[in-house]
């Protein structure tokens, strides 16, 4: 099946500032994918390449298979938000479902309809005048009515409100089952991540960190803790994502798709999501954090 998203040592410059280096993917189709990482990562710019809004300064993207936007079919087959769910305040809610239908050839005038009245919002008010949420739900309806193949949100929610956004989550979900999509969500809350999301990219320093299935890789992670010298001369095929050196005991987030320690020294504990990601995002930011003598790189 062709991947949702596939990119190939993708690079994107903006002038002396390296946006995204050396990036390498290959997302399957139907998943719910969370993108996370922290301010400057590169997060918008990798999304914007997959939009075909912005062009790659070294590498390539491919989405569903063909370059972003090479043409108006394959446009149809993305919908796109972008951040603070942009939408025209002078245009009422009729004038944007009226500017969807002439511009989608797939748009589902029944579907955009049904969404509003669902939502309470009355087609005569301007944009402009709506809520935060009521504009997030705008913008996911026009970006849903054009029945795409893949959904892709860049921080929709960030400016909503706890109610707002557990609102526009579930209604991001109900679209992505109905229309039997693929979605990819950038998002800084992972909680949000954590409920929808059944693939994770983490991105740091310009570079993908780690992507994969969401339960397979907290399958893979583990956290050891140990003495401090045990640590250090971890079994190979062991690789060391992040470690925490203290008196008494010491302990390391770890990746092993193999074995783990069972002689004793160590004591091993599983991981949630939010650890396993700020452990790669801690390492990006510190390359120096683990001692060279632990750092027994593994390759899949």
């Amino acid at each position: 099946m062709t991947p949702v998203l596939e990119a190939e040592k993708l690079g994107k410059r903006y002038g002396k500032h390296q946006a995204l280096t050396d990036c390498d993917l290959s997302i399957p189709q139907g998943r719910v994918i969370g993108l996370v990482g922290p301010n400057g990562a590169g997060k918008s710019t990798l999304l914007n390449l997959a939009c075909g809004l912005i062009q790659p300064t070294s590498g390539s993207v491919r989405v569903l298979g063909s370059r972003p936007a090479a043409n108006a079919d394959h446009l149809a087959k993305v919908g796109f938000v972008a951040q603070n769910t942009p939408v025209y305040a002078d245009l009422s809610v009729a004038d944007h479902l009226r500017m969807g239908a002439r511009l989608n050839p797939r748009w589902d005038t029944p579907l955009a309809q049904r969404r509003i009245e669902q939502i309470g919002l009355e087609p005569k008010q301007k944009a402009g005048r709506l809520s935060g949420g009521q504009r997030a739900q705008l913008a996911l309806t026009l970006a849903v009515a054009k029945r795409p193949e893949l959904l892709i949100f860049d921080e929709p929610a960030a400016a909503l409100d706890p109610l707002a956004r557990r609102g526009f989550l579930e209604n991001l979900m109900e679209f992505v089952l109905d229309l039997g999509a693929s979605a990819i969500l950038s998002s800084h809350a992972l909680s949000d991540v954590e409920r929808v999301c059944d693939y994770l990219i983490v991105l740091a320093e310009s570079r993908i960190q780690v992507a994969g299935d969401v339960a397979e890789l907290l399958t893979e992670h583990h956290r050891i803790v140990g003495a401090w010298d045990d640590l250090a001369v971890l079994p190979a095929g062991i690789e060391v994502i992040r470690s925490e050196p203290a008196r008494r005991e010491s302990s390391a987030i770890v990746r092993s798709t193999g074995p783990l320690p069972t002689d004793g020294r160590w004591s091993v504990e599983p991981v949630d999501l939010e650890e396993l990601v700020l452990a790669y995002m801690t390492r990006a930011s510190l390359a120096d954090a683990v001692p060279a003598s632990m750092a027994q790189e593994t390759h899949r």
